[in-house]
């Protein structure tokens, strides 16, 4: 055995060395309490060791950003203005169209716009019964077809009421159309061509036409089955009788005139000053226009005695000088004064000057 003794440095690092074992027992306790009292991530009560602790679960914090949901199947393609555009342009529609099927069957007809919706053309297609009065529709310049769906519950009571019935729908039919039904009912739907096409002038100039019916709507695909269209629906209401009908546009229909339905070029009560060229158009407009002209040569009274009296070639005298100048009007207003002559051997009078109209205020005197 070695009789080397140890310095007191060498003393301290020994100790120092052999000191950090007893905390490591401490720390693995401080640990475990630790992990005792952290919440657990499942919202079951658990429970460690055996003594029964039951954490309690804080809530998951809100989120800070709104997240929205988007379905890939049912892509919103047309945006919301231009949706907002259609909306308002076939709510105008549907009132005009009411009151011309009104005057058609003779009795109130209230049409009232329910949803303007994006969808799939399959999912269209297969919501709609068979069979039905499928009608496809040409609209150039717009690209390919659109639709409009009648449902047959409306329609046959259309039918019966321009055949002279009361539009009875207590036993609705559930048939395909016969060829004079067909043709009564191209009545309805040349009608709404027409409406439509005035619904549409500030867009775009349409020219629509019935290409064929169909009954079964399964047996047509004018687009791809997931291809986005815009669904109009219109809802009709005659005396008891209530019944859909359903405009579908094929999203590449109107793809290329997007932009006219953002540009709010389709709205015909903007409160914007108006331009030189909308002052033009308008002239130009009233510059077809046909007025009543007429011209005043003199007034004279004559009793009713005369006035029996009076026969060809007989002269009346008048107080108005020959000088004074005539007066015309036009739509029964003093406009302009004028002189007689003649032209080209034929009576007429040359415009002087126009008329001013002077509006003189009358004060109220207090008594």
């Amino acid at each position: 055995m070695s009789d080397e003794v140890l310095s007191q440095d060498e003393i301290e690092s020994l100790l120092g060395k052999a000191a950090p074992a007893a905390p490591k027992k401490a720390e693995s306790k401080a640990a475990s309490k630790a992990a005792v009292t952290q919440p657990a991530p499942s919202s079951q009560p658990v429970s460690f060791g055996g003594q029964g602790i039951v954490p309690t679960i804080a809530p998951l914090p809100a989120p800070t950003e709104k997240v929205t949901t988007y379905d890939f199947k049912r892509p919103e393609r047309v945006g919301k203005e231009q949706m907002r555009a259609l909306q308002t342009m076939h709510e105008g529609f549907s009132r005009n169209y009411g009151a011309a099927l009104s005057a058609l069957l003779r009795t109130i007809v209230e049409v009232k716009l329910t949803s303007v919706d994006q969808l799939t053309y399959s999912e269209f297609v297969f919501s709609l019964e068979n069979p039905t009065c499928f009608n496809l529709i040409n609209a150039p310049p717009l690209e390919g077809q659109l639709i409009l769906d009648i449902n047959p519950s409306l329609l046959f009571p259309i039918i019966d009421r321009l055949l002279g019935g009361t539009a009875d729908a207590s036993n609705p039919a559930r048939r395909p159309l016969t060829e004079i039904e067909l043709r009564l009912a191209s009545r309805v739907t040349s009608l709404f061509l027409n409406e439509i096409k005035i619904a549409w002038m500030n867009v775009i100039e349409l020219s629509p036409e019935i290409d064929h019916v169909e009954s079964n709507p399964q047996l047509v695909q004018i687009v791809p089955p997931n291809e986005v269209i815009v669904l109009i629906s219109f809802e009709l209401t005659i005396g008891d009788v209530r019944g859909m009908m359903n405009l579908c546009i094929p999203f590449n229909s109107i793809e290329r005139i997007g932009g006219k339905l953002s540009a709010n070029s389709w709205v015909t009560y903007s409160k914007k000053p108006s331009t030189p060229e909308s002052v033009q158009q308008i002239s130009d407009r009233l510059g077809h226009s046909i007025v009543e002209l007429s011209v005043d040569l003199a007034t004279s009274q004559i009793s009713t005695a005369d006035l029996v009296g009076l026969r060809v070639g007989d002269i009346i005298t008048t107080e108005k000088d020959i000088h004074a100048p005539l007066v015309v009007s036009v739509e029964g207003r003093k406009k302009f004064h004028a002189s007689p002559g003649a032209f080209k051997g034929r009576k007429a009078v040359q415009i002087t000057e126009p008329i001013v109209e002077r509006h003189v205020a009358v004060g109220k005197q207090a008594g």
